[in-house]
């Protein structure tokens, strides 16, 4: 499936009648103790957004896997329908573990917290084979020391394949809207700048990004609050441009 690039510059200028689109998708707030997610939905072909689970590290009621839940989701994959001729299933979305062999359906998985991310050992071999069959996997929300427990987990799935930091001039910001800047200051992570960084197919970038990571960053925040007010409509509007921008770049490589 290939997505049409020609009208981002229109649609950039669109974005904030687009984000106050999303308006009408209600969903649980974070954190919620108790609250069950809602049921995965059946496989028919269209692109469908899943979001990975994992036992966190330190236990407790607050999963991390599932901030922003579902709200983040749903109002992305609007967003994702209204600008590419991506046609995405806009009625659910999926939750599903490494060691789960439907996730081999979805070439594109998401990964909140990865500052509390673990994985047994079945987990870690179906991420590898993932990865090696084409998957390509975002990581997001989370911030400073955190770094180090998620580079330690990718390490240990892909031993030697070095996560590097990403500049804008990489295919990535520029395979559906122009990314102009990278310049992102989310207010949870008081005044920490926003880096990127990703891993290439055999450390070899001239091969395909196999995952990026939002670091010191929380685009999924964005996506859930966009039509509350209470993040920057600019940073709200930036954050689907580069959501919207993984996808395309996944599924065009």
């Amino acid at each position: 499936m290939r997505v049409r690039r020609a009208w981002w510059l229109a649609l950039a200028v669109c974005m904030p009648a687009l984000t106050i689109a999303a308006q009408g998708f209600r969903g649980g707030r974070r954190g919620s103790p108790g609250r069950e997610p809602n049921p995965n939905v059946p496989y028919d072909g269209r692109f469908t957004f899943v979001r990975v689970k994992f036992e966190p590290l330190g236990g407790g009621w607050d999963l991390k896997w599932d901030h922003d839940y579902p709200r983040a989701e749903n109002h992305f994959m609007k967003i994702l329908e209204e600008l590419t001729t991506v046609k995405p299933y806009l009625e659910g979305s999926n939750i599903l573990g490494f060691d789960d062999p439907a996730l081999f359906r979805y070439p594109i998985a998401y990964v909140s917290e990865p500052g509390f991310w673990s994985m047994n050992e079945k987990e870690m071999a179906g991420l590898q084979a993932y990865v090696q069959k084409g998957g390509f996997i975002i990581f997001d929300d989370f911030a400073g020391q955190h770094w180090f427990n998620f580079e330690r987990r990718w390490q240990e799935a892909f031993p030697g394949l070095t996560p590097v930091r990403l500049d804008k001039s990489h295919p990535i910001f520029d395979s559906f809207f122009r990314i102009e800047s990278l310049d992102m200051d989310h207010p949870n992570y008081r005044g920490i700048k926003a880096e990127f960084w990703g891993a290439y197919e055999d450390n070899d970038p001239t091969k395909r990004l196999v995952m990026i990571a939002n670091y010191n960053n929380d685009i999924g925040d964005y996506m859930e609050w966009s039509d509350e007010g209470f993040l920057p409509i600019s940073l709200t509007n930036e954050a689907y441009k580069l959501a919207v921008n993984y996808i395309v770049y996944a599924m065009t490589h």
